[in-house]
């Protein structure tokens, strides 16, 4: 079995960087008005609900349309905006109390999750296709 290289075209990497860099200033500037360390999972957890929805209303809105906007603000803006990292060394931190540490990590999986689906209907609404029409490449 052969592989297939996929060339990376550096207009996107362009759009993709600059968008990220945008979105993890906007993480700092959100993370830099908490005063009380111990609010820091629990606004992680609220930049990631609110980063999945936002993600999702630009793959439902944009699909394969448009992919520099779709780089620039999908992979960029809101994939510098969320972080898994921060998530996962955040519930780490809190494995000394793991009833709370479970709380954080089911929390946001579930809100990420469900962000992301309340942003892809209302990203399809937005573009007027059909809540449930398949993606392509999506079997029907």
């Amino acid at each position: 079995m052969t592989s297939r290289r996929h060339p990376v075209e550096l207009r996107a990497l362009g759009y993709v960087v600059a968008g990220g860099a945008l979105g993890v200033l906007a993480r700092a500037g959100l993370l830099a008005l908490i005063d009380d360390a111990a609010l820091v999972p629990w606004v992680t957890l609220g930049v990631n609900a609110i980063g999945s929805f936002l993600l999702g209303v630009v793959v439902g809105a944009l699909a394969d349309r448009h992919p520099h906007t779709r780089a620039f603000l999908g992979t960029g803006v809101l994939g510098g905006f969320t972080t898994y990292s921060a998530f996962a060394v955040e519930t780490a931190v809190w494995l000394a109390s793991p009833g709370l540490a479970l709380a954080l990590a089911a929390a946001s999986v579930t809100a990420g999750v469900v962000g992301a689906v309340a942003g892809l209907l209302t990203g399809r609404a937005l573009a007027g296709r059909s809540a449930t029409a398949a993606e392509p490449g999506e079997a029907e």
